[in-house]
């Protein structure tokens, strides 16, 4: 027989700070290294690798039930898999995997025949690497060039390179701490790029011209407010580079033709607090989508040569919430949300008809998929709905029909007949209905005594689609069902869903979860004690919230890479994100009142003595988003605090950032822990549900 793992106990260290005549005690503030990003503190190394030692021993004895998993959910991957190709200028790209790769492999051929390239080998850049990320690439408009990023270590610090895809060859050319943003020029000389600063922000758009050293790089725009934080992107028809600049609630764009990089960047309007806009162009004119009347946002038009001059094309409306535009060519393309469901809308430039592209399922998520060229005869989609899997579709804007091109495989097998999905309007505490996506067996009953994962994210405006996920299968054939809470803070239901959910009414987001926990056990789909949730990043914040208003609700919680040191990291203007996070949360350094709000539902504040869940908490030492202490302390409180003996682990990964390790199967094994814990140690769990005898 084998002892039961002592868990790490963290020691308490006399820390306190005071603002607005509030002193606040902290005694685990040690576990930040105060040479972040950099961690080289012995004591924190030491706390967490302890915490590392005891996960794994606490999980030993349920490795078998890990690997299984682990092969399940491999099964359910194409390992050959690649993707639909598509044209670009003179050639067609595509990935594909090789039968147990990690990493993909990108292709082209010419698009009028010829034979296939590999353009980027994956595998090869991630050999002997404990981790590995493809930040992207983008090819240039001659068609020769590649400029792709890398980032080995998770700190979202990428590398970029340009390729020769003539000779095979890199260039000379090196740009270090590059961040999601790169437009070429017209001429494939140059291009436009972002980067990341020491407090990994990014505040300026660079020019690099082939063959200089970064050092020679030209300063294009540079941000000054610490608040505004800068982006890249290009219009449509490649005529002009976007450069966007701006906050979670306010915006402001400038237009730099692509055709001579050095023009002084056009200013299209000034920032407003609070209004939001962003744009593509079309033959000299500019279509803008912005919330300046409308909550849901309107459409205007303006010319180039006169960007201010705003001109309403779709007004709007209550019922349509506008969430982006495109202008082809031939056809304007507007993504909107119609009572929460994703739907496509194509206008006509002449005679302004419309209409909307029709989708199999009553219940579903549909978008533009990669549509890189200027004029579309077939538009490339993404589908899919809570039991058909991911779908590529072109759709034929001559007949209005849909065709098929890939549907998502699973190898060992999927019946859609076997499963049902429906979507409820559960009531929250103050009367507003929150929609709720489920899924569940076809032999589901619902008596109260299943469990249940129920999952969320609720901020910045993110709605959870009502997808597919293959992982899911292993808990729906062991009985379990699986639902989606599509809560306040997220823009499910509108631009004013989102804000229901910010600030001040942040803690609509925490009510409206509880309390669709609760809708879901009242109407049996599960029961209190039997309900799993998880969460990562601000829903990560969300699980802390919630097990701290209603842990009686919980079996069992995973919260990934949690934002639960809410106080602190608004406090900190010098950390990476803060800055650009008080339009979000409060400026709890200036204001008393949003500082007493973040204090009274930050998940580390309000560790109180009660009884918790079980509770699996994941980190990335290198995570620049969620800082590798926010968990760290969280848990060091949960253990000193918690008037129960349920089981708590934290899992740092020690050489990974915000989304955990990389390679496909590497975060399979990832999810199986997660699914065997809750498996495992779900406190209203019986017996057969782990073993998959409920499905049988």
């Amino acid at each position: 027989m084998t002892s039961t793992p002592t868990p790490p106990v963290a020691d308490q260290r006399p820390h306190s700070f005071t603002a607005h005549g509030i002193t606040v005690e902290d005694s685990y503030f040690w576990l930040k290294d105060p040479r972040y990003p950099s961690v080289e503190d012995a004591d924190v190394l030491a706390y967490l690798k302890a915490e590392n030692e005891y996960f794994e021993a606490v999980m030993a004895p349920h490795q078998p039930l890990v690997d299984e998993l682990f092969a399940e959910l491999k099964a359910r991957v194409k390992e050959d898999d690649s993707s639909v190709p598509q044209r670009d200028g003179d050639y067609e790209y595509w990935w594909a995997f090789e039968e147990g790769g990690q990493y993909r492999k990108w292709y082209r051929r010419p698009a009028d025949g010829g034979d296939a390239t590999i353009i980027l080998d994956e595998p090869a850049l991630a050999e002997d690497k404990e981790y590995f990320r493809l930040g992207g690439l983008d090819i240039s408009p001659n068609g020769r060039l590649m400029a792709y990023a890398t980032d080995t270590n998770g700190s979202e610090r990428y590398t970029l390179r340009v390729r020769d895809l003539v000779t095979g060859e890199d260039l000379p050319d090196i740009i270090e701490n590059w961040r999601y943003g790169l437009v070429w020029a017209t001429d494939s000389a140059s291009f436009l790029y972002t980067d990341a600063d020491e407090n990994w922000r990014s505040k300026t758009v660079w020019h690099h011209r082939l063959g200089d050293a970064q050092g020679a790089d030209r300063i294009v725009y540079r941000e000054e407010d610490e608040e505004f934080g800068v982006g890249l992107g290009r219009s449509q028809s490649r005529a002009f580079a976007i450069l966007s600049t701006g906050t979670n609630t306010t915006s402001e764009i400038r237009l730099l033709p692509t055709a001579d990089l050095m023009a002084e960047p056009a200013l299209v309007s000034a920032r407003q607090a609070g209004r939001e806009y962003d744009l593509d162009e079309r033959g000299g004119t500019l279509f803008i989508r912005v919330n300046d009347t409308h909550t849901n946002f309107r459409i205007v038009t303006a010319p180039v040569a006169a960007p201010g001059d705003w001109t309403e094309l779709i007004a709007g409306s209550d019922a349509h919430y506008l969430r982006s535009v495109t202008s082809f060519e031939n056809l304007l393309v507007i993504e909107e949300r119609i009572d929460g469901l994703s739907q496509i809308r194509l206008r006509d430039y002449d005679q302004g008809q419309e209409r909307h592209i029709a989708f199999p399922e009553a219940s579903y998520d549909a978008g533009l998929g990669n549509n890189p060229e200027y004029h579309v005869d077939r538009l490339r989609l993404s589908y899919d709905s809570m039991i058909t899997p991911a779908t590529v579709y072109d759709y034929d804007i001559a007949d209005g029909t849909l065709d098929a091109l890939k549907t998502q495989e699973i190898p060992s097998g999927y019946d859609a007949s076997q499963y049902r999905t429906e979507r409820l309007m559960a009531p929250a505490r103050d009367g507003t209905l929150v929609p709720v996506s489920v899924v569940y067996r076809h032999d589901f009953p619902r008596d109260g005594t299943r469990p249940l994962h129920l999952y969320a994210y609720g901020a910045y405006g993110y709605a959870v689609p009502p997808g597919f996920a293959a992982s899911r299968l292993s808990l729906l054939d062991r009985g379990y069902a699986f639902a989606i809470a599509h809560i306040r803070g997220g823009d499910d239901l509108g631009y004013q869903w989102y804000l229901d959910g910010k600030l001040n009414e942040r803690t609509n987001s925490f009510n409206d979860f509880v309390d669709v926990g609760r809708f879901l056990a009242k109407e049996g789909y599960s029961s209190a004690g039997r309900i799993v949730a998880s969460g990562g990043s601000a829903g990560g914040e969300l699980m802390g919230a919630v097990i701290n208003q209603a842990p009686e609700l919980f079996g069992a919680v995973a919260a990934h890479v949690p934002f639960v040191d809410v106080l602190n990291t608004m406090l900190d203007a010098d950390l990476p994100l803060t800055p650009g996070e008080w339009q979000e949360w409060g400026n709890p350094i200036e204001d008393a009142e949003a500082f007493r709000l973040i204090q009274s539902y930050s998940p580390y504040d309000q560790v109180r003595a009660q009884d918790y869940p079980p509770l699996l908490v994941t980190a990335g030492l290198n995570d620049p988003r969620v800082t590798y202490w926010e968990p760290a302390k969280w848990v060091a409180k949960l253990r000193k605090m918690k008037t129960d003996d349920n089981i708590l682990l934290l899992k740092t990964n020690m050489g990974a950032g915000h989304g955990g390790k990389s390679g496909r199967f590497e975060s399979l094994r990832e999810k199986a822990e997660e699914i065997a814990f809750f498996l495992t140690f779900n406190r209203g769990e019986k017996e057969e549900f782990r073993s998959g005898a409920a499905s049988s």
